[in-house]
C-alpha cells in the first residue's frame, strides 16, 4: 500500500513538470539523477534468446566500445513487453497489457542512465595470468556514450495495433499501441551514441598492451550469447591461453572451481594490421543458478615457438600494375580486403608491406584488411610490396606496382534538375580508360553516363533521374589494361533541387462539385491524385472545422478521404464547410489545396464548390506530447522497482 501511494504521490507530482522535460523535485528529495540500476546486468534488463556482444579496446587503452544485441522471439517478444509496460505502473496508459510508442520512446530516454549504474561483467588485469580472487580492472559503462535502440518493439501492422492519441492523458498525437502478449519477434540494441565516441572504459593499462594481461568475463546467466573482443594493434600480441570456470559453493561454506571447456569456445582470429580478435561462444542453463561461470583469456606479446612465412597464390597483380588512387594527400582505401583477399596465403592473417621509391608517400593495413596509402607530392609512386604477418614474417618474394590517380573529376558546384555536366581530365598515368560516371545516394546511383577518356579532357551530361532531392555524390568506375579496376566516390558539392508535390481535387465534370455527400447527410468524401515528381512519398492531411485528420485511402497516386460536418455543426456553420488539404513529399515541401463545399441542405445554400492551391517549403517541431512527461515517470518507476 505505501509503495502505491508513493507511486501516486510521484505521479501527480510529475505529471505537473515542465513540458521541457525539467523536473522540479526539490520537495521530493528525488530527482531523474536518482535513477539506480546497481547490481543489475544487461540480462536482468532484457531477456533474450541470443545475443552477440562485441568489446572493442580503443587506442588509448582506458577508453571502449561496447556493442550488445540481442534477439527475442515469441513468448519472450512478450514477457519483454509485459515487463516494460509493467514499469509504468499508475501512470496514463501504464500496466494496461498495452504497450505504446510513448512508453518505447521514454524506456530508449532513460535506458541509458539505468544501463551506465550496470556491470558489464568485464575486467582486466596486468601482469602474470589471474583466475579470480584478485582486484580487477573493471570496464565500467560511460552515461553519455550509451545508445539504445530496438527494433519491432511495437511490430507495425499489427492486427490489434491502435491509436492511443487521446486515450490516455498526455499520449502524443501520433501514439500507437499493441497488447502486450503479441509474440512478434524483436531486437534490442546497445552502442556508442551518435556524436560520442566510446560507451564505457576502464583505468588505463600502464603498459597500453605491451605486456601480458589476462581478460575477465563473468558469463552467469548469460544463456547463449556470443562475445567478441578486438584489442589496438601491438607489434606480436596473440593469446596464449584460455579457461572456463564454474564456481559453486558448498551448504558447509565451502567454494569449488572446476574447469568446464565444455560451456564454450573461445577462437583466435588475427586481423591483417597485426591486431587481435578473440571471438568467445558461450552458454548457461538457468537450471544451474545460483552456479557462478567465468571466462578468463591471457594475452601475451612472446613470440610462439614457430611462425611460417606468407606465401604469394599467384592470384596477385604482376609488376607493373597500375593501382588507381585518389590522390588528395590524405589517406585512402587503395586496395580492398575484397581485392586482395586471395593474393596471398598464411597460417594467421597477413597484409602487404608497400615501400615507396617517391618522398612523402606511405601506406599501412588496417584491421580490415584494406591497404589504405598517404600520398607524397609528386602524381605517382612506385612500391615494393611483400606479403606480411602480425608477426613481422614476410614472402620471400616481392611486386613492384604503380600508385597513382588516372583521371580527376570536377562541375560546378549547386542545385540541379534534371542532369549535371562533369569534366574529366585524365592524368596520363594510362593511355585510356573506359569510364562510367553518375550520380550516387544512400548506396543508391541514378542513371550511368559511359565514355572512353584517352588524352584529351572531356565535358559529359550525366542524368539525375532517379536521385532523391540533396546533394549526391559522383559515382566514377573506370577500367584500363593493367590496371586494377578503380571504383570511388567524388564529392563536388552538387545537389538535386526538389520539386514540390502534386495535389489534384476530383471534380464531377457534369455536376461541378468536388464532394461526394452521404446518404445520411452528415459527412461527404472527397478523392484526388497525389504524387512526388521526385518519386519519393507523399503524406496527405485535411484541415476541417478546427480537426485535422490523416486517415486517407491511398493506392497509389490516388486517395480518397471522408469528412464528418458534426464538429462545424456544434460550431455553427451549416452553410460551407472549408477545406484546407496538404501533400508533404519527403523533403518537406508541401503543397496546399484550399476547398469550400457549400451544404447542399441549407436552405439559402447558392454557392458552388472551390478550390485554391499553394506550395511551399516546410518544416516544424514534433509534438511532446506524452513523452517528456512519461521520461520522468520511468525514472521514478525505476526507483519504486529498485526499491
Amino acid at each position: 500500500m505505501k509503495g502505491r501511494l508513493t507511486a501516486l504521490l510521484l505521479a501527480i507530482l510529475m505529471a505537473t513538470m515542465s513540458m521541457t522535460g525539467t523536473t522540479m523535485a526539490e520537495d521530493s528529495g528525488r530527482q531523474m539523477e536518482d535513477v539506480d540500476c546497481s547490481g543489475y546486468t544487461f540480462e536482468d534488463l532484457f531477456e533474450y534468446d541470443n545475443a552477440v556482444f562485441m568489446f572493442q579496446i580503443l587506442d588509448d587503452w582506458q577508453s571502449s566500445d561496447l556493442y550488445a544485441n540481442s534477439w527475442v522471439n515469441e513468448s519472450r517478444a512478450s514477457t519483454v513487453r509485459e515487463n516494460l509496460d509493467g514499469l509504468f505502473e499508475g501512470f496514463p496508459g501504464g500496466n494496461n497489457s498495452w504497450i505504446s510508442t510513448d512508453e518505447r520512446d521514454a524506456v530508449r530516454e532513460i535506458g541509458a542512465k539505468c544501463i551506465a549504474d550496470m556491470y558489464t561483467r568485464i575486467g582486466i588485469r596486468e601482469g602474470i595470468p589471474h583466475r579470480g580472487g584478485v582486484d580487477w580492472n573493471d570496464v565500467e559503462f560511460v552515461e553519455e556514450g550509451i545508445g539504445l535502440e530496438e527494433v519491432d518493439l511495437i511490430p507495425e501492422g499489427h492486427p490489434e495495433e491502435r491509436s492511443c492519441a487521446g486515450r490516455y492523458a498526455f499520449a502524443s498525437t501520433d501514439c500507437q499501441e499493441v497488447p502486450t502478449s503479441a509474440t512478434n519477434n524483436l531486437e534490442i540494441s546497445m552502442f556508442v551514441k551518435d556524436g560520442e565516441t566510446h560507451n564505457s572504459r576502464f583505468n588505463k593499462l600502464p603498459n597500453s598492451g605491451q605486456s601480458d594481461f589476462t581478460v575477465a568475463m563473468n558469463a552467469t546467466n548469460v544463456t547463449s550469447a556470443t562475445m567478441v573482443f578486438t584489442f589496438p594493434y601491438v607489434d606480436g600480441m596473440r593469446m596464449a591461453n584460455w579457461t572456463i570456470q564454474d564456481e559453486t559453493t558448498s551448504s558447509d561454506g565451502t567454494v569449488n572451481v572446476v574447469e568446464n571447456l565444455n560451456a564454450g569456445s573461445i577462437e583466435e582470429v588475427f586481423l591483417p594490421d597485426g591486431s587481435v580478435r578473440v571471438s568467445m561462444t558461450i552458454g548457461y542453463d538457468k537450471a544451474d543458478w545460483p552456479m557462478i561461470r567465468n571466462v578468463f583469456f591471457d594475452m601475451t606479446t612472446s613470440p610462439p615457438e614457430t611462425n611460417d612465412n606468407p606465401e604469394w597464390t599467384m592470384n596477385q597483380p604482376d609488376n607493373g600494375t597500375i593501382i588507381p588512387i585518389i590522390k588528395d594527400g590524405t589517406e585512402v582505401v587503395a586496395i580492398t580486403s575484397e581485392t586482395m583477399s586471395d593474393w596471398a596465403t598464411d597460417n594467421d592473417a597477413w597484409g602487404l608491406d608497400c615501400q615507396f621509391t617517391e618522398n612523402g608517400w606511405s601506406s599501412r593495413t588496417n584491421a580490415n584488411g584494406e591497404l589504405l596509402v598517404t600520398s607524397g607530392s609528386s602524381e605517382s609512386s612506385d612500391a615494393v610490396c611483400s606479403a606480411v604477418d602480425p608477426y613481422g614474417a614476410m614472402s620471400n618474394a616481392s611486386y613492384t606496382w604503380k600508385f597513382g590517380q588516372p583521371a580527376s573529376f570536377s562541375a560546378v558546384s549547386g542545385e540541379y534538375s534534371d542532369s549535371v555536366t562533369i569534366d574529366s581530365t585524365p592524368s596520363l598515368l594510362v593511355q585510356t580508360l573506359a569510364i562510367s560516371m553518375s550520380g550516387s545516394q544512400n548506396s543508391g546511383d541514378g542513371v550511368a553516363t559511359s565514355f572512353n577518356l584517352g588524352s584529351t579532357a572531356s565535358s559529359d551530361s550525366i542524368s539525375l533521374s532517379g536521385l532523391s532531392p540533396g546533394s549526391f555524390m559522383l559515382h566514377v568506375t573506370a577500367t584500363s589494361p593493367g590496371m586494377l579496376d578503380w571504383d570511388v566516390m567524388f564529392n563536388l558539392g552538387l545537389e538535386k533541387t526538389n520539386t514540390p508535390p502534386v495535389l489534384i481535387v476530383d471534380m464531377d465534370q457534369i455536376e461541378g462539385t468536388y464532394a461526394t455527400w452521404s446518404s445520411d447527410g452528415y459527412s461527404f468524401s472527397l478523392s484526388g491524385i497525389a504524387l512526388d515528381p521526385d518519386g519519393g512519398s507523399v503524406d496527405l492531411s485535411a484541415t476541417m472545422c478546427g480537426d485535422t485528420t490523416n486517415s486517407f485511402t491511398q493506392s497509389g497516386d490516388t486517395w480518397i478521404v471522408s469528412l464528418s460536418i458534426a464538429k462545424c455543426v456544434a460550431q455553427g456553420l451549416t452553410t460551407q464547410y472549408d477545406v484546407v488539404l496538404s501533400a508533404t513529399d519527403s523533403v518537406g515541401a508541401v503543397t496546399i489545396e484550399e476547398i469550400s463545399i457549400p451544404d447542399p441542405y441549407a436552405s439559402d445554400n447558392s454557392g458552388t464548390d472551390t478550390v485554391d492551391d499553394t506550395s511551399e517549403e516546410e518544416s516544424g517541431l514534433p509534438n511532446l506530447g506524452m513523452f517528456a512527461t512519461i521520461v520522468a515517470m520511468l525514472g521514478a518507476a525505476l526507483l519504486l522497482r529498485k526499491d
